[in-house]
């Protein structure tokens, strides 16, 4: 075991203003939208900052050795969820600025014919800050069954979000997502109700007790293998569904590649990665007691980031090409975290974190692309790079980020990952770990070079006209592959987040 000094608690009302103000904010933004669109963006705006400075002063107080509690300790912050939630916000503000004049371009009464254009904005930011607050929600909460609540909700919003555009591929795709996710994540009811139940059968804690996650793990060594394996397979099918683990991730690509292109960022940029989260707070309960679990999970880790990647190689559509890479690169996050050392945890929040900046920068790049061409497809597109310099070069950062090249982020964080899996032992991951960085190099660079530098196929000249997106468009992607850069070459600028989180996840030695 890691031995790690229980830090102080301190009750503070952070962990409830996180998630309660963008909820109560869509309300307002859904009631205010005869206001015009102005008003509703300038709500998402000015929301989505406030957030992120919550977020920052949640973490501040997490460094200086405190855990934030609220509600009776049924919300709950630590450096892991301090974590989580400034992923959420820091991606978030960026996708509210992004959306700003993508959403404007996106001809919504062309798309549906439904509704004023004003007033399907109005319901677009309204369901944005929704899908936010769910996710924030998800990562304070302490309570195992609003842990499923909250995941279960930022379904709900975000499903309406995929099928926002409200054609017969957006509908298919939201349906598709509601109903895979909603089955998919009721394995996960199931797998929290055994934990309560279980907890509560130790005797070791009061009924209540027995719903707090930060209780239960005091005595997971208790509760029997047999219902500790049930448990772990109910969750791991529940959470994995949404995390988008294989072979629970048939939603994904229709999902990422139907809806709006801010939907698609914090799909794959943040969405996933809390259903992660859910999954690694609630199964590493059980990592001491039960080995086996960390094997089965690194093989469920290498299986999904291999099979991500082959399927990525052969996309024509930009958008579904990115989808399957978010799943193989989840494999990389689940390998690191399975591991159960601190080394392992520490590799899998570097590449969560890392997977957020650039997963969210490769979205907004195909967004460009989409606004300034109305095409996502590789084999309609080329020679777009003296036309689009900032977005080739933006695109191109997080082409070579998510391949692992250096001196970008992803480069660390997987080298971190290859290092976790060598110190124990597990060659054979290792090198498929290699390999899939290797072909996700092939996967993204080539459709990168095809659409900025190749010669568009046959001479296509219906491009000869296209522009750099606007300013509001491409300065989000800009802060983006700064980030990239600068987490590469200076790592450390998150140690001290990363350090704390991956002591709270680490169970064995190492």
């Amino acid at each position: 075991m890691v031995a790690i000094e229980s830090p102080a608690e301190l009750t503070s009302v952070l962990p409830a203003a996180i998630f309660l103000l963008p909820i109560l904010a869509g309300f307002v933004v859904l009631a205010g939208g005869r206001l015009g669109h102005r008003f509703c963006q300038g709500m998402t705006l000015l929301t989505s900052t406030v957030m992120v400075g919550l977020a920052f002063q949640m973490a501040a107080r997490v460094f200086g050795g405190v855990v934030l509690v609220g509600w009776g300790n049924e919300l709950r912050v630590d450096a892991l969820s301090a974590l989580v939630v400034l992923i959420v916000c820091g991606v978030g503000v960026v996708t509210s600025l992004y959306s700003v004049r993508y959403m404007e371009h996106a001809k919504l009464s062309e798309r549906s014919g439904i509704g004023k254009p004003e007033h399907r904005l109005a319901i677009f930011y309204a369901l944005f800050l929704w899908f936010l607050g769910t996710m924030t929600w998800a990562a304070v909460t302490n309570n195992i069954i609003m842990l499923f609540v909250a995941v279960e909700a930022t379904t709900l919003s975000s499903g309406l979000l995929v099928a926002f555009f409200w054609d017969r591929r957006a509908l298919e795709a939201g349906y598709k997502y509601l109903m895979l996710l909603t089955v998919g994540v009721t394995f996960a009811l199931f797998g929290c109700v055994v934990v309560y139940a279980a907890g509560a059968a130790t005797g070791e804690l009061g009924g209540r007790d027995a719903l707090l996650l930060s209780e239960v793990r005091g005595v997971a060594g208790l509760i029997p293998n047999r219902t500790a394996l049930v448990s772990v397979s109910l969750l791991i099918i529940g959470f994995g569904t949404k995390g988008g683990i294989a072979p629970f991730h048939p939603w994904l690509p229709d999902a990422h590649a139907e809806a709006p292109t801010p939907v698609s960022v914090l799909l794959s940029g943040v969405m996933i990665k809390v259903a992660l989260y859910a999954l690694a707070r609630t199964v590493s309960i059980f990592f001491p007691a039960i080995p086996q679990i960390t094997i089965f999970l690194v093989a469920l880790g290498v299986f999904t980031m291999l099979l991500g990647v082959l399927l990525a190689m052969v996309q024509d559509d930009l958008k579904r090409l990115l989808a399957y890479s978010s799943v193989s690169q989840m494999g990389y996050v689940l390998a690191g975290i399975a591991l159960g050392t601190y080394l392992g945890c520490y590799g899998g929040l570097f590449h969560l974190l890392n997977h957020a900046i650039f997963k969210a920068l490769l979205f907004m790049s195909v967004g460009a692309l989409i606004y300034a061409t109305g095409s996502r497809r590789v084999s309609d597109l080329g020679g777009l790079a003296r036309r689009m310099p900032v977005t080739s070069v933006c695109f191109l950062v997080g082409a070579l980020a998510i391949s692992g090249f250096p001196p970008f982020n992803g480069f660390m964080s997987k080298l971190t990952v290859y290092l976790a899996l060598a110190e124990s032992g597990l060659w054979w991951a290792v090198g498929v770990a290699v390999l899939t960085s290797l072909l996700t190099m092939v996967a993204l660079v080539r459709p990168a070079y095809r659409v900025f530098w190749a010669e568009p196929a046959g001479g296509v000249s219906r491009l000869d006209e296209v522009r750099e997106v606007p300013a509001s468009v491409w300065g989000p992607m800009v802060i983006l592959a700064m980030a990239c850069l600068a987490l590469g070459v200076f790592p450390q600028i998150a140690y001290r987040l990363l350090d704390q989180a991956s002591a709270i996840l680490a169970t064995v030695g190492g």
